[in-house]
């Protein structure tokens, strides 16, 4: 008998610690979440979109597309910081302030990290390198103040250059003269590999934005250029950034073990769209990056990996605010919709509708300006009651403006639904 109790003691003992400890045996439900986000890649400069006659060389990218879902109507915002801001609160910039390019996010935001640690029964690690952009020009926020586990990067939202540049990590700021690019996928790799329990990285690249330059020989097939003037074409330098960024996430792939690798989601998107330097048609210079044109917000994004069995092509109306909620979701936290946020995740399994309309804003300081569509029409109003309407369906690259000529019956009927819910967003 007291052999017997002395067995059942042990079995119960065991089997509550084995259980009781989520993070150092994560379950097949925990997966790893890589998020990578390019600076200033457009649909125009990525392999596998109609648009854009010439392509980087990518065949890292190039496998997250073919072996995973490609989203063709992920809306971001014109500039970085406030898709960036999107992203990481899961709300619209006119809620959060965040609506332009070095606007600064309040430590009072509860970020996407923090949020999933607090929502989740599993506790993941939580680390964002490369490109902050979300403190305006203040070099004395650390980020990890926001309730990150691990901060390194570029606080700032540029360099002057890629082989000289300011380096924060651990709060303090130091010159870092190795190519910004690898030394943003070495810390990944060197954080990754430390850790024991389910991670989400945000890996933000701030390449391809200028300054444009020549990358390292060996990161890119643009031949031997020379260094970088006004002048020159900049078209081979952008493209050589983008290579030199896809050999970099190579190098991140390999570091990561096997089996760590196969239990990892993985998402990839750009965080607007082409500089007007180096647009390419069917976008125009006035119509990429800082707009809310299409060449200006629709960008591309994959997803891969871990979870997710469809493959090809989704068109469903995303927004950026939208991977708040998915994230989330994948890493176990129960509600799909956060904030103004509503989580994709479902799309990775099988097919279904997630919005009827999706929302963009800007403003710049001059213009103040939203954009609102249901995927056939699209409307762009102004904070002085200027609009412009398109017909999507017809007129995909938005060279028609309807409200320039009397709209039909069914076209008012389109233009007073955006309204009315552009009204509802709004307020």
């Amino acid at each position: 008998m007291k052999y017997i109790t002395i067995l059942l003691f042990s079995v119960l003992f065991y089997g509550c610690t084995s259980s009781d400890a989520p993070e150092d045996n994560p379950t097949s439900d925990s997966p790893n979440i890589l998020l990578i986000i390019a600076d200033d890649m457009g649909k125009d400069a990525t392999q596998g979109f109609s648009e854009g006659s010439i392509k980087p060389n990518t065949p890292h990218l190039d496998k997250f597309r073919n072996e995973g879902l490609v989203f063709n109507n992920l809306w971001v915002n014109p500039t970085c910081s406030p898709t960036r801001s999107s992203i990481i609160t899961g709300k619209y910039g006119y809620r959060t302030g965040v609506k332009w390019a070095n606007d600064e996010l309040s430590q009072s935001e509860t970020i996407l990290q923090k949020y999933i640690n607090e929502e989740s029964s599993t506790a993941y690690s939580t680390a964002i390198v490369g490109k902050w952009h979300l403190s305006g020009a203040n070099l004395d926020i650390n980020p990890e103040s926001f309730g990150l586990d691990y901060y390194s990067g570029l606080v700032r939202g540029a360099v002057q250059d890629y082989y000289e540049w300011q380096w924060t990590d651990n709060g303090s700021v130091s010159l870092q003269t190795e190519y910004i690019s690898k030394v943003f996928t070495d810390l990944s790799i060197d954080w990754i590999n430390d850790q024991s329990s389910p991670w989400f990285l945000w890996l933000a690249y701030n390449a391809p934005h200028t300054p444009f330059h020549v990358p390292p020989t060996e990161m890119h097939t643009q031949g031997d250029l020379p260094e970088y003037v006004d002048g020159l074409d900049p078209m081979p330098y952008y493209m050589a950034a983008i290579e030199a960024m896809d050999y970099q996430v190579g190098e991140l792939l390999q570091g990561i073990p096997d089996d760590e690798l196969d239990n990892t989601v993985i998402i990839f998107l750009g965080d607007n769209g082409t500089p007007g330097q180096v647009a390419q048609s069917p976008y125009s210079m006035s119509k990429a990056k800082g707009s809310l044109y299409q060449g200006g917000i629709n960008v591309p994004m994959y997803v891969s990996g871990k979870g997710v069995s469809r493959g090809g092509e989704d068109n469903n109306l995303i927004t950026s605010t939208d991977i708040f909620s998915t994230i989330a979701e994948l890493a176990g936290v129960n509600d799909s919709e956060i904030h103004d946020s509503r989580s994709f995740k479902s799309l990775l399994s099988s097919e279904s509708n997630i919005r009827e309309f999706q929302y963009s804003e800007m403003n710049n300081g001059t213009d103040d300006m939203w954009a609102i569509s249901n995927g056939n029409y699209k409307l762009i109003v102004s904070a002085d009651g200027v609009m412009e309407m398109y017909n999507l369906f017809t007129d995909s690259y938005e060279n028609i403006n309807i409200l320039d000529s009397t709209l039909s019956t069914s076209e008012e009927n389109e233009k007073s639904d955006l309204e009315a819910e552009l009204v509802k967003i709004r307020n």
